[in-house]
């Protein structure tokens, strides 16, 4: 049985659509995923994403077991940093990607997807060595994402105690007499901000937000609109672009990815691949349709690759995906073809993002 999130009333109050979403009940939307996905684009969106995980990693050997599970190198992160990465297994697969947050030295923050959260877990407690504990705390936060131009404002008018720069946060911040963590995040590809909170304060801190919001068109938003933005925006999704099978170079993550470093997992399995055969791009279809996960793309009547994920983006005004396709084949500029459904549509490969703010 799904679980529901400390919102859950707050979600069917609203008229959300709820779903079943990596184990909890979601709205995937509240009015309608095309008006949610414009309101974060030209105002504020409000999202409830407490399903997401929350792992404490810590003690005097936490930032080493950080350096040799993980692609990225956290040796000279300071505190109240964020910092992207990925948990890659000895394959060079990605287990998942995630944020690591400095909390203060000896003890970080490791943010998971939801449907991977006991995956991560089990996978760092076999892995992890030496004087570290790791710590699934999720089921103690919740975590709201407030996102779009306007979000700073909105929060601004609940406390001045902001980070000021993209993947930096502030700890025990006072809104209104509730402790977050305040993040400036997010998954949208605006100007936004995640916020962590215990698990009674999640009501509270929603209606205080949407408070705060109502002058600025502050719109609660759902799944559907979250995976339009992100999509939009260029970011990749696990189970989509990334799996336990595909390495970070062939879904175009190496910034994440410090082969320099003496050791992590999968490093010399990511080496022994090689430059990537495959690479992940950007698709605007040209012609009559939608591209669908797992579509068939074509140049001619040879097959390239796969769509990862496809759909039409409000904001664009057309139908865009991402796929995994030969690197040979991945020029900007090169025509191709989708089979939908026994159907080919006309498209061409076009730069990521899609969308830039």
């Amino acid at each position: 049985m799904e679980k529901k999130t400390p919102l859950y009333e707050k979600h069917i109050a609203l008229n959300g659509k709820l779903v079943p979403f990596a184990g909890y009940l979601l709205p995937v939307q509240y009015t309608g995923v095309i008006g949610e996905h414009m309101a974060v684009r030209q105002a504020a969106g409000l999202f409830d994403v407490s399903h997401m995980g929350e792992v404490l990693i810590s003690g005097p050997e936490a930032l080493d077991n950080l350096n040799l599970l993980y692609t990225n190198d956290f040796t000279n992160m300071r505190d109240g940093r964020v910092r992207y990465t990925l948990l890659c297994n000895e394959d060079g697969g990605i287990v998942d990607d995630m944020l690591i947050y400095r909390l203060w030295e000896e003890r970080y923050m490791a943010v998971p997807n939801a449907a991977n959260r006991h995956k991560v877990v089990s996978f760092l407690k076999a892995h992890a060595k030496g004087k570290v504990i790791i710590e699934d705390v999720s089921d103690k936060y919740a975590q709201i994402a407030l996102q779009g131009p306007k979000s700073k404002e909105i929060l601004a008018a609940l406390t001045e105690d902001l980070p000021e720069k993209y993947y930096t946060f502030k700890d025990q911040v006072d809104l209104n007499g509730i402790k977050c963590l305040v993040s400036q995040t997010g998954y949208t590809g605006e100007q936004g901000y995640e916020l962590y909170c215990d698990l009674p304060d999640a009501g509270p801190l929603w209606d205080m937000l949407m408070e705060a919001g109502k002058a600025y068109g502050l719109t609660p938003c759902g799944l559907g609109a979250r995976d339009t933005l992100r999509l939009e925006a260029g970011m990749p999704l696990y189970g989509h672009e990334m799996d336990d099978t595909i390495s970070p170079l062939e879904t175009g993550l190496d910034f994440a990815v410090k082969i320099n470093k003496v050791d992590f997992m999968g490093k010399q399995a990511i080496i022994n691949r090689g430059e990537p055969a495959v690479v992940r791009v950007g698709l605007k279809i040209t012609g009559r349709g939608i591209a669908r996960e797992q579509s068939c793309v074509y140049v001619k009547d040879r097959k390239i690759g796969r769509v990862t994920s496809g759909t039409f983006l409000p904001y664009l005004e057309g139908a865009y995906a991402m796929a995994l396709i030969d690197k040979a084949d991945s020029m900007v500029g090169t025509a191709v073809e989708i089979d939908v459904r026994g159907r080919r549509i006309a498209g061409e490969i076009v730069p990521l993002p899609f969308y830039v703010r």
